[in-house]
């Protein structure tokens, strides 16, 4: 009642399961209406909690690869010359740098670029699919911390003969996903048997994309000159950065600043800032996916007020307060923000765990992605309701009925 209750009355009250129930009419009379609404707040939240969601598993497995690199891998590379040129490390670089104090283990590489990768002589020539052959030797799975996923690595006897191992990459370039059977490939213009596949090195990417022979029959068939091209150094963790200033001067004395010397744990330290960097990017589009939905429920409620005008005015007549109007339209907001919220939470943990599972990820979704994620939902659709239902509990009986 708008006036005060008279002498022997009671003030009418409206219990917590009233609230819920007037506050739900309209969702249950209109559920198109509140799907279409609850599906913009839903979006939104799913977009906030798959990129959280998506952004924490990727950084997890990359933090898990540099755990497993370990952060005392360092490579020595042809760097370039003073006129741009590319330079090329001496003959002698490899032995140079296992004298150097602090290196635990040392493995050349050299890239055969006249000798080209294919599965078969019916490739044309210019089909590369970007592979590349490399010779190498026996210390290059150990210094790499790599494994094979099939097969066998190079070893002392058959570093010596036509025998190659593929990376992960290139294997699957080449069409070849088992060995169950003798397989060969054409390197150089030369057949060579493939012994073995190694599993993915995402810190050692050209590795990953070659094809591996030893360098006594690179320097027989392929016209390998005796200079690596990629060197990889294993040093003591406590001495990583001493060695890392050292290798310079240590392989080419003569000209060291055209040696380059990196840590591939460091690129992948990059890409997860990378990532962290994305993340942002995709969080303010969530949030904008979440104003839109909020705009939507206020939308709603604001014609929902409209159309209600004749129950609200008949509820003033029979002794409802404003305050329970108000609730009964706060709360029908409520409810359908936190529906939306809910579904969303679903969505983007399902999102997440597809994603997660298509690249091989650890599912991780953050606690307060979850619950930050329903409360920030409750919030915007408590915010959106605000108006519409303050509008609501101002309405007069009789303005209410005679415009209804």
């Amino acid at each position: 009642m708008s006036a005060p209750a008279r002498a022997g009355t009671r003030p009418s009250r409206l219990l917590a399961a009233d609230v819920l129930r007037t506050g739900t009419i309209g969702l249950r009379t209109r559920r198109l209406r509140a799907l279409l609404s609850a599906l913009g707040i839903a979006i939104g939240i799913a977009a906030l909690v798959s990129v959280l969601g998506i952004t924490s598993s990727s950084e997890s497995a990359l933090l898990a690869e540099i755990d497993q690199l370990g952060t005392n891998l360092l490579s020595v590379s042809n760097g370039q010359t003073i006129d741009g040129q590319e330079a090329e490390l001496p003959a002698s670089a490899t032995a140079m740098i296992r004298r150097v104090s602090g290196v635990t283990a040392v493995a050349p590489t050299a890239q055969l670029a006249e000798a080209r990768v294919y599965r078969t002589d019916k490739v044309p020539a210019f089909d590369t699919g970007g592979l590349a052959a490399r010779a190498a030797d026996t210390s290059l799975l150990g210094a790499l911390g790599a494994s094979i996923r099939q097969g066998a690595f190079l070893n002392r006897a058959t570093e010596r003969f036509p025998v190659t191992v593929l990376g992960f990459q290139a294997a699957r370039s080449l069409g070849i996903s088992e060995l169950r059977q003798p397989v060969r490939v054409l390197i150089g213009g030369q057949w060579f048997a493939v012994a073995g596949i190694l599993n993915p090195l995402p810190f050692a990417p050209e590795i990953d994309r070659s094809a591996l022979v030893g360098f006594p029959v690179a320097a027989r068939m392929l016209s390998y000159d005796g200079h690596p091209s990629h060197i990889y150094v294993r040093t003591d963790v406590a001495r990583t950065a001493r060695v890392a200033a050292l290798l310079g001067p240590t392989a080419d004395p003569e000209n060291p600043g055209s040696v380059a010397v990196s840590q591939p744990s460091a690129t992948l330290a990059a890409r997860v800032a990378v990532v962290s960097a994305g993340t942002t990017l995709y969080l303010g589009l969530g949030i904008v996916a979440l104003l839109v939905g909020g705009i939507g429920i206020a939308n709603t409620m604001v014609i929902a007020v409209l159309e209600r005008r004749t129950e609200i005015g008949l509820r003033r007549a029979l002794g409802a307060r404003r305050g329970h109007i108000a609730a009964q339209f706060l709360t029908e907001s409520v409810v359908l923000s936190g529906i939306g919220g809910t579904a969303g939470l679903v969505i983007g943990a399902a999102v997440t765990a597809a994603i997660a599972k298509a690249r091989h990820w650890g599912l991780i979704i953050p606690p307060e992605a979850l619950w930050g994620g329903l409360a920030v939902a409750i919030i915007t659709g408590s915010a959106a309701g605000l108006y519409p239902a303050v509008r609501a509990a101002r309405m007069s009986p009789t303005e209410a009925l005679r415009t209804g």
